[in-house]
């Protein structure tokens, strides 16, 4: 299948794009609107194969959107910034067993405890994982996609969150940004997980792996 990777550089003057930075269900709807409305499926997200992510550069904020659909520019609002589209294909094409990448991906890490620790320990269903429990459930995660992990550095992010728009109730996904080399095991299944993403908050920013090839020392 053909993949395309967007990069929007928002202009903070437009209003439309501070808004959007602001929260992360605004930001969802802007990325969907860039397709078309009526998509003949229960979950057009999963079905375009949208996955995006909002980060800051040295050069400035960026959303990168991924998608196996072309997405229509033309539906920004006028001023909102800069962006272009290009195909993936040529890189996952390349991708093949012993090859050293680069990795990045803003990720949901979570556990779900059970319902007699959770009674035992007054806890969440789910809760979010941090430090070195983050970094552990990553190092799982990459593992299952086809990846031996060479370095992996964390920080930690603001959380994606923001109210549904249908019933208002909120919508909270705490992040982790995971970063390093790695060496692919498993190309098809490393394919796989970079169209379908990793963890759960996929509709709100999180879980798109973005890798480049790597020439440096591991």
């Amino acid at each position: 299948m053909t993949l395309w990777l967007t990069r929007i550089v928002p202009d903070p003057r437009s209003r439309d794009a501070r808004r959007d930075s602001a929260g992360a269900v605004d930001l969802h709807h802007r990325m969907m609107s860039l397709f078309p409305d009526q998509v003949a499926d229960d979950e057009p997200r999963r079905r375009l194969g949208v996955l995006f992510r909002s980060e800051s550069t040295p050069a400035g904020d960026q959303i990168l959107l991924q998608s196996a659909e072309r997405p229509d520019l033309d539906r920004l609002p006028a001023g909102y910034g800069q962006a272009a589209t290009k195909t993936l294909t040529p890189l996952l094409e390349a991708l093949r067993p012993g090859l050293h990448i680069r990795y990045r991906i803003a990720a949901n890490p979570i556990r779900r405890p059970s319902r007699a620790t959770r009674e035992l320990y007054r806890l969440k269903a789910v809760v979010p994982l941090q430090g070195t429990a983050a970094d552990d459930w990553w190092a799982r995660q990459a593992e299952s996609s086809g990846l031996n992990l060479g370095t992996l550095h964390s920080s930690p992010l603001e959380a994606a969150k923001g109210h549904r728009r249908s019933d208002r109730r909120p919508v909270r996904h705490d992040r982790v940004l995971f970063e390093g080399t790695a060496a692919i095991t498993d190309a098809d299944l490393l394919r796989t997980r970079l169209i379908d993403g990793i963890g759960k908050g996929k509709a709100y920013g999180c879980g798109l792996l973005s890798i480049a090839p790597h020439r440096g020392p591991q």
